[in-house]
């Protein structure tokens, strides 16, 4: 698979297709410094890397090749590659001949690919765009925070990282396509249909019903109770009595028959109806006792996890447990650089980290020792 990638979302589908042993060749140029997101600090790994690179470019290769110029190399590869696949504006594959219809004539079977940030052939293909205003414009941060604060964006790139998983999966499923007919197609996903895609169930319920999604005090399920944040002995977690099996548990688990035995919280429907009241007698019941204590009642009983800051996410024994953590080689890093393993088992076992290419590294391999 050949890609032209840069940034988060383009990077992440490839990534994931890399992790699971996809030989994914970034096409980049020499004279622009490859990749755009390759100095993007703090952290950087000596010329045309950084820590911020390294995380969504494992197990690929790199090959110095300027498209613009070098055409008849460039589809010299697309002969014996499966995919095409790119993350540039809308407009730039129909202008770089990076579509179905260009490419057709070197491979019959190849899939061509467009992760961009509004589509292709509309009015907006042209317009550069990014994870944060998606988040926006499609209403996904009007829905987060709370009530009587500012709307909130996701604390990572959410947007980017769903559509690359999409891409990811309609990239693989237009090969199946491919090696079935031998015959290729484009391939076409927006960060901004992605986005809008996720208002999920509250799209439904305003579309159907004209009911207007809003923020809940303790971000707060618009339906299920309880669902939402509470303040424990020392800090917060997240509680999610998303059935009455799971609400009649924490009652027990806690001793608290009276709440099961409230006629205000009797059923899903009279708790949601309560919810000012029924927040009010959880809080004073979780914060009787700290985060751990909670995770060791109610662990596997009733879900519920603390709120932990990242370093505290990343030591928890349970991502030891299933080796969520690798460490890679890595020229500048002479004590290995620690990464986050593939999320993706086969056969119960993680594919072995690699670190993520220098640019141009494997020019020669790929192209030839000419190069």
């Amino acid at each position: 698979m050949l890609t032209l990638e840069h940034f988060g979302a383009g990077p992440y589908a490839t990534l994931l297709m890399a992790e699971l042993g996809a030989e994914v060749i970034k096409v980049e140029s020499l004279s622009l410094g490859g990749d755009a997101s390759r100095p993007t600090g703090p952290y950087l790994l000596g010329e045309h890397d950084s820590q911020y690179f390294q995380t969504f470019s494992r197990h690929k290769k790199s090959v110095g090749l300027d498209i613009k110029v070098e055409r008849a190399a460039f589809e010299g590869l697309v002969k014996t590659a499966d995919a095409v696949v790119n993350n540039l504006r809308g407009d730039q594959p129909a202008r770089l001949g990076l579509t179905y219809e260009a490419l057709k004539g070197a491979n019959p079977a190849i899939v061509c690919g467009s992760l961009s940030a509004y589509g292709r052939g509309n009015s907006r293909e042209a317009w550069p765009g990014y994870d944060y205003p998606m988040q926006a414009e499609c209403g996904l941060m009007s829905l987060t925070g709370e009530p009587d604060g500012p709307p909130a964006r996701m604390g990572v790139s959410i947007i980017d990282f769903m559509s690359g998983s999409t891409f990811a999966f309609a990239v693989v499923s237009a090969l199946l396509s491919a090696k079935t007919t031998g015959v290729g197609c484009d391939v076409d996903v927006s960060l901004f249909d992605v986005a809008l895609h996720q208002l999920s169930y509250p799209a439904i319920w305003a579309m159907n019903e004209g009911h207007p999604a809003t923020r809940l005090p303790n971000g707060a399920h618009p339906s299920l109770a309880p669902v939402q944040r509470v303040k424990t002995a020392d800090g917060y977690g997240q509680l999610m009595c998303m059935t009455q099996k799971f609400w009649l548990e924490l009652c027990a688990l806690t001793g608290r028959d009276d709440l099961a035995a409230d006629p205000r919280f009797a059923t899903l429907a009279d708790r949601r109806a309560n919810l000012p009241a029924l927040t009010a007698a959880i809080d004073a019941l979780f914060m009787t006792r700290t985060s751990a204590d909670w995770m060791a009642l109610l662990g596997g009983r009733v879900p519920f996890g603390p709120v932990n800051d990242v370093f505290q996410a990343l030591d928890n024994p349970f991502v030891a447990e299933v080796a969520l953590r690798d460490t890679v080689a890595h020229p500048d890093a002479p004590d290995g650089l620690r990464m986050l393993a593939a999320p993706i088992r086969i056969d119960g076992q993680r594919m072995p980290g690699a670190r993520s290419p220098k640019l141009g590294e494997h020019t020669a391999e790929v192209l030839g020792e000419g190069r």
